[in-house]
């Protein structure tokens, strides 16, 4: 089963959307949220699924030939952070003095 929209949302996954023309290179974040409202939760968020998608529109008012675009995706560090550090208790005794 592949990856799709609402569980790139449901994971607070940032993802972007990159130019792959050399003199351009620009990155865009996506809207989730929006994505899901146009194309349903059950779309794909793997490269394959959004790749047809998406051109560089820099590029195309440059007049530079169109290049494939890339993803990337960035996980909740903060919320895996805070998930790891839940229950994290000091094991040193505060009442002893140093």
């Amino acid at each position: 089963m592949s990856k799709t929209l609402a569980d790139t949302l449901a994971a607070r996954e940032s993802l972007y959307v990159n130019c792959g023309h050399p003199m351009c290179c620009k990155s865009t974040k996506l809207d989730i949220q929006a994505l899901i409202d146009r194309l349903g939760p059950d779309h794909g968020s793997m490269h394959q699924d959004l790749v047809g998608l998406f051109g560089c529109s820099d590029c195309k008012a440059a007049a530079r030939d169109r290049r494939p675009v890339f993803f990337t995706v960035i996980p909740d560090y903060e919320g895996q952070q805070r998930d790891r550090n839940r229950d994290w208790r000091p094991t040193f005794d505060r009442t002893k003095p140093a």
